[in-house]
């Protein structure tokens, strides 16, 4: 018996021109994102980009490759234009064209700024579709490799040291300069390039040490600050007991850089943090809110602070900002690196129900630790940080503060796990926020497909 085989002929022509529309599903993730693009209001991006020079690509394209590649895992510009050759998704979705990677480089890098308005349409066109209806957010922060190696870090005591050195260097150059004519100079030896390159390096230096005194100055102004907050406070009890305040005095800052200081030569703004792995890397700190019932992000924002403490006023910026027509936010989880009574009375503030851990709970609870509700009731006058206390005591608190592991941490899981988003391209804080949009952006397309096919 002859086997029989579907048949694969390469050769034969077709008889008509093939539609771009007949390549994927109907239910396909590249037709859904060129959909979502064609409903956004795009006059910003093209009114600054056509109109010179010869013909560009439509904007509408080049966001929706952009969109779809980081949706997908395809990140630098030259595998997106690879792709629209080799993949029929990325073909559909640029019509059969090919824009070459400088083109996609330069669009991303050009209107990143453009993407913020973006990602509010998109979760309009969210409550539109009837999948979203803002209420609870989960905030959390991940750490995000910046395009630079620690390994190019230069610290301050390095700094001086390296710089003394290369002064040392160059000195003995010009002191061989000047016995050229009494000595041989070693071959392959130029003394003027030599000093041409130390000179560079020492230029490279000095702004590095710009950098570093600047960043003390601001850290110094910051801790002085709080120093005198707490001394006036100390003032004040003395005042009013007549007793000395308990506790060691508060230690004045130290003006000036410290040995450790650093910065990275490749990505001055990218700072060294310790990461969940153990060990220290080159990264920003990415943050998320995310809505608890869509898991869709509502809010997202790049700091270069290791810890959280201060993300909850810029957090709560965003979250406020959003059209009215998403809703409103009434409950805000967080875990315990965003504690603090001023970002508790900050949620006050705006209207929202902090659920922000005060210490860090165990694991394997006990069947009576689970299931505890305090047994007092809420004191009349109690302030903002015990009644959040007693309202996580609760079981709706404990029900709803233990929900946020299994929103925001698995939001993050997706982008770096499924998406394969674990560093930045773009160097510098105003790019990387720019591309933690549009990660945020790619990742909320992809949710929304989901939650709508």
């Amino acid at each position: 018996m002859d086997p029989r085989f579907i048949q694969c002929d390469r050769d034969t022509l077709y008889l008509m021109p093939p539609s771009v529309q007949d390549w994927l599903p109907e239910n396909h993730l590249a037709r859904f994102v060129v959909d979502i693009v064609s409903q956004l209001d795009l006059w910003p991006l093209v009114s600054a980009y056509a109109g010179r020079g010869s013909d560009a690509y439509p904007p509408g394209t080049l966001l929706a490759l952009l969109f779809y590649g980081y949706a997908t895992g395809v990140f630098s510009s030259r595998k997106l234009e690879t792709a629209t050759y080799d993949s029929v998704a990325f073909r559909f979705i640029t019509a059969n064209t090919h824009p070459d990677h400088d083109t996609i480089a330069t669009f991303r890098k050009r209107f990143l700024e453009e993407l913020k308005p973006l990602f509010a349409q998109i979760l309009t066109i969210a409550h539109t579709m009837g999948v979203l209806n803002l209420g609870k957010v989960s905030l959390d922060g991940t750490k995000v490799k910046g395009n630079a190696s620690k390994d190019k870090a230069l610290s301050w005591e390095h700094a001086c040291k390296l710089e003394k050195q290369i002064h040392a260097e160059v000195d003995a150059l010009l002191r061989q300069a000047e016995e050229a004519d009494k000595r041989d100079v070693p071959d392959g030896m130029s003394i003027p390039n030599e000093l041409a390159r130390r000179g560079k390096r020492l230029e490279t230096i000095a702004r590095a040490k710009t950098e570093i005194q600047r960043r003390a100055s601001e850290r110094y102004a910051k801790e002085k600050e709080a120093y005198d907050q707490k001394m006036a406070e100390r003032k004040i009890k003395k005042q009013e007991n007549g007793k000395k305040p308990r506790g060691r005095e508060p230690k004045p800052p130290e003006p000036g850089p410290k040995k450790s200081d650093q910065v990275n030569l490749t990505d001055e703004d990218s700072r060294i943090m310790p990461t969940s792995g153990g060990g220290f890397e080159q990264t920003y700190n990415a943050q998320a809110g995310v809505d608890m019932d869509s898991m869709l992000i509502m809010e997202n924002h790049v700091t270069q602070q290791p810890n959280d403490k201060q993300e909850i006023k810029p957090a709560l910026e965003n979250l406020t900002a959003l059209p009215d027509t998403l809703g409103k936010v009434d409950a805000l989880a967080a875990d315990t690196g965003y504690f603090s009574e001023n970002n508790v009375k900050r949620c006050e503030q705006k209207h929202i129900k902090p659920y922000i851990g005060t210490e860090r709970d165990k694991h394997n609870q006990s069947f009576n630790k689970r299931f505890y509700q305090p047994q007092q009731p809420l004191p009349e006058n109690a302030d903002p940080v015990t009644t959040m206390k007693h309202r996580l005591k609760t079981l709706e608190g404990k029900k709803l503060y233990a929900k946020r592991k299994s929103t925001v941490e698995t939001v993050f899981g997706i982008i770096k796990a499924v998406i394969g988003f674990r560093q930045f391209l773009l160097r510098g804080l105003e790019s990387v926020s720019g591309e933690w949009d549009l990660v945020c952006i790619a990742y909320n397309l992809k949710r929304l497909h989901v939650l709508t096919t």
